[in-house]
């Protein structure tokens, strides 16, 4: 074995450690979402103190594939009588986005000092690999986009169970997100593998965007609405999700020095603050025209990555097919639009 493999493996072990200790400290605490913030909060320990963590990609691609049958599990029959309700909500997704890219652009461009591709792909609310992607090719700073949008998913994901809590009484604290393994019929735990690796190639393969969710999202919504699975994935198989994706998020802070901590992170910081204002108010006009819950409005238009907010609405209760689908819509729009608004600008 060369020296290169042991360190992957070394970095691997470190990684699953640290995970473990990062949730068994929120469990012991009864701090909320235990699984995703214990390992996401250990994990931005380690990177600052130096020491690497590394989350192998097929590792979050296999989790990220849960989290898609897990939403499509989610799209039942009933749902459809809903439509008309969550049409009103879906129409106001461009005018969210547009009013977050009107006052984030100014924002890190006035008042950050960042250059004009930077500020731009620092202010739209999408995809992080999407977002590294398209300012890459704009010219923007690559390091100075990773850590915008990590500390813009690690300040939202990290407040909104709180505010759960405190304004609407929702115990994330909970470890369980669906039924064990062992409540699940062998028949649908394997459908439900097949779902997620032939949703994810086939959506790999016709280039949709955030593939590895979208792609079994679509088929096991398919699968929800025939009647061929009738679960979520399993709870053992979500808390796996929540410990790799926790990790990967506080590992995006390896090697941050002073510098970037003073004008990238702060001013990530003080953005977040301005989004999650921005949801509120547009989970206060969701609620009243009568489109959602209060919890699930806030949920929906709460601009954190897909991944950790299917996690967050699994875990709190919520309805996870409409929660989902504003993400979804929110990042096709963002990828669909950031590239043309960009010559604009």
């Amino acid at each position: 074995m060369n020296l290169r493999k042991l360190r992957q493996y070394q970095f691997l072990l470190r990684t699953i450690v640290a995970g473990f200790a990062g949730a068994g400290i929120f469990l012991l605490a009864g701090l909320p979402l235990p699984w995703l913030l214990g390992p996401m909060f250990v994990g931005l320990a380690f990177s600052l103190i130096g020491w690497r963590t590394a989350m192998p990609k097929p590792a979050t691609i296999a989790v990220r594939t849960i989290l898609g049958v897990a939403i499509g599990a989610s799209f039942q029959p009933e749902l459809l009588s809903r439509l008309g309700e969550m049409a009103s909500s879906l129409a106001l997704l461009p005018i969210y986005i547009l009013t977050i890219g009107c006052i984030g652009y100014p924002y890190f461009r006035r008042i950050c000092g960042f250059d004009k591709p930077t500020a731009y792909f620092s202010a739209m609310p999408g995809g992080l690999q999407d977002m590294l992607a398209f300012g890459e090719e704009a010219g923007a700073k690559v390091r100075a986009l990773s850590l915008v949008h990590a500390t813009r998913v690690l300040v939202i994901v990290s407040t909104l169970p709180f505010i759960l809590e405190f304004l609407y009484g929702t115990d994330t604290s909970k470890s369980l997100a669906g039924p064990p393994a062992e409540a699940i019929p062998p028949i649908e735990l394997l459908l439900m593998a097949i779902i997620a690796l032939a949703g994810w190639r086939l959506a790999s393969l016709i280039g949709l965007f955030g593939a590895s969710i979208t792609g079994p999202m679509i088929l096991g919504a398919a699968a929800s609405l025939a009647g061929i699975i009738h679960f979520r994935p399993p709870s053992e198989a979500i808390i796996v999700a929540q410990l790799v994706i926790g990790m990967g998020v506080g590992a995006s802070y390896f090697g941050l020095t002073l510098a970037e901590l003073r004008n990238l992170v702060l001013a990530a910081v003080g953005y977040c603050l301005i989004l999650i204002g921005l949801a509120a108010g547009f989970e206060h006009l969701v609620v009243s025209i009568g489109a959602a819950s209060p919890m699930e409005a806030l949920l929906a238009y709460a601009p954190g990555g897909q991944a950790e907010m299917t996690i967050l609405a699994i875990v709190a209760g919520a309805d996870v097919a409409f929660v989902a689908l504003h993400h979804v819509i929110r990042v096709f729009l963002v990828i669909l639009g950031a590239p043309l608004l960009k010559r604009f600008i």
